[in-house]
């Protein structure tokens, strides 16, 4: 390889550990106690983490509700008095929180 050659593999290198991200948000992560953040009780709900996302079905809220699986489409509108129930790729939920 010619030292051209070995200079571009370099460059190409760290190029692509450039576009690596830092680090994962934990997404199993607890609510904030902030009143103002958790206009929508989701800190009441964390226990829900880890059932399945049918376990909602027969639940009554006191707020908008809206259970995501995964890979689900969903609007990217912002309403803090809603509750949201994220479920990862087996079908449980993964986290709980306003928006």
């Amino acid at each position: 390889m010619t030292h051209y050659g070995k200079a571009l593999l370099a460059t190409a290198f760290f190029a692509l550990t450039a576009c690596q991200s830092a680090s994962k948000p934990d997404s199993t992560a607890a609510v904030s106690h902030d009143p103002e953040a958790d206009q929508c009780g989701a800190s009441q709900y964390q226990n829900y983490i880890g059932q399945p996302l049918s376990s909602l079905d027969t639940q009554r809220f006191a707020v908008p509700v809206r259970a995501i699986p995964w890979n689900g489409a969903v609007t990217m509108d912002f309403n803090l008095r809603r509750l949201n129930f994220t479920a990862d790729q087996s079908g449980k939920i993964s986290r709980v929180y306003c928006g």
